[in-house]
């Protein structure tokens, strides 16, 4: 027999343990693991202090876990619950790095004139929310895939494949930050260690925001670019022939900046519509006002859809700066990719596509609906470009009209609603069970030949 309301389409065993394991999801143990988490800053090159409070947290609870470190400030941190060797792995996975740092030193002035208290690691309960750096995205959704992880062991599942949890330090689409011995510390450096080191799975599904299942994801290029001009001296300018690298620039971003928009008209497919941005400048010598740099550089993200490759990218970028030298005459302008992840897909038909979208049909009681013209990055490229069919699913951005405050970028990742964090764990539990219960046959008919 098939389970009805939030169990619909499990048959009766498997409802029965899930509900189990809904059992031990309260608010009470969310918002205690929401506010342990954001109390620890986690800037990314500095999660290893977090990864241990994970680690910590999972093996009081009865898991199996460890911290994975990368070097002496980095590290990931896993959990395992164990199956008997029959069906298929899934890991639950999480990033656990912040986008900003939650420091005056380091955050101002280009996050704002000053740091509000959500922007600091310090966690403040308001009722249902919970406000502090990072408190949605990234630990809200950690807190979930911890709390999901938590009440499985607890409610004592017998497991055919391996539960692993596992949180992500580097998750951030960031280079290091000033002070590293490493550069590599960002854009999913953390989920490469984890797979290189062995925690490989079947299955993965990443909580990030969102309430939907995605299944595809826009990946990123980024390019240097370099506005060439002359060194010279403002008490000759009038004498001198003058070309300012800094106005050049200016001019070469306005004209990138109506580019990238029908870029992503002609990129828009599936349920991705990736998107660019000029993003840094540098040039010119702030203690030295009255001269000229001979050069100004851009930092540009340009994102791409699965199917288009960093180097199709990087020749229509080079294309879109031809066009703009036509536009500017005696203009001096070069690029150079400077990094590159491709976007990735998993198969709609795929096993955890199908579990993850059921599981989302029955707590919605309709058909699912995916969300469209989306151009965030997540280590979900770095799961599926690794061979691990990967889906994305996590909380809704909360509304203004559930908060005391304005909704803008930063509060929507630093503001998270507890009754949320409840909905995605009972989600993340119901496709876990329903995947780590079966034998690898059921899920893939290719697999039969393998040893039990």
């Amino acid at each position: 027999m098939s389970a009805g309301g939030e169990s619909a389409g499990l048959d009766d065993t498997r409802a029965a343990w899930v509900a189990d394991a809904w059992r031990h999801v309260t608010a009470d143990r969310l918002r205690d693991l929401i506010t342990g988490l954001v109390d620890v800053p986690s800037p990314t090159g500095d999660e290893a202090p977090l990864a241990t409070h994970i680690a910590d947290t999972l093996k009081a609870a009865g898991c199996r876990s460890a911290v994975q470190p990368l070097d002496n400030r980095q590290a990931n941190a896993w959990a395992r619950l164990d199956g008997d060797g029959t069906g298929p792995d899934l890991m639950l996975y999480a990033p656990i790095d912040t986008l900003t740092v939650g420091e005056e030193n380091e955050d101002l002035p280009w996050i704002g004139p000053e740091l509000r208290d959500d922007m600091r690691p310090r966690a403040t309960v308001y009722d249902d929310l919970v406000v502090g750096l990072g408190a949605s995205n990234p630990k809200g959704h950690a807190a979930c895939v911890m709390m999901a992880a938590e009440a499985i062991a607890l409610a004592g599942i017998p497991l055919t494949g391996d539960l692993v949890v596992a949180f992500g330090a580097g998750g951030m689409p960031t280079n290091a930050r000033p002070g590293s011995s490493r550069r590599n510390t960002g854009q999913g450096a953390g989920c490469s260690f984890l797979l290189e080191q062995g925690l490989w799975t079947d299955y993965a599904v990443i909580a990030k925001p969102g309430w939907t299942v995605s299944w595809d994801e826009v990946g990123l290029v980024w390019f240097e670019v370099t506005v060439g001009g002359t060194h010279t001296y403002v008490g000759s300018r009038h004498r001198l022939p003058y070309a300012n690298a800094i106005a050049r620039a200016g001019e070469v971003t306005r004209h990138l900046e109506e580019w990238f928009v029908e870029y992503a008209e002609r990129h828009t497919a599936g349920t991705v519509a990736p998107q660019g941005i000029v993003s840094s400048v540098r040039g010119g010598w702030p203690r030295m006002a009255a001269v000229t740099p001979a050069a100004c550089t851009l930092m540009v993200d340009l994102r791409i859809g699965p199917d288009t490759t960093p180097m199709r990218a990087k020749r229509e970028f080079n294309a879109a700066l031809d066009a703009i030298r036509d536009k500017l005459p005696g203009l001096d302008v070069t690029a150079e990719m400077v990094l590159a992840i491709p976007g990735t897909r998993t198969a709609p038909d795929n096993w955890i596509t199908r579990s993850a979208t059921a599981a989302w049909e029955a707590f919605e009681g309709r058909p699912h609906e995916a969300i469209r013209g989306n151009s965030g990055a997540t280590d979900a490229n770095i799961l599926r470009g690794r061979g691990i069919p990967t889906v994305r699913v996590g909380m809704p951005k909360v509304s203004e009209a559930e908060t005391p405050f304005d909704i803008d970028f930063a509060r929507g990742m630093n503001t998270v609603s507890v009754r949320a964090m409840e909905r995605l764990t009972r989600h993340l539990i119901r496709t876990a069970v329903d995947t780590v219960t079966r034998s690898r046959a059921e899920l893939d008919p290719e697999s039969q030949g393998e040893p039990a």
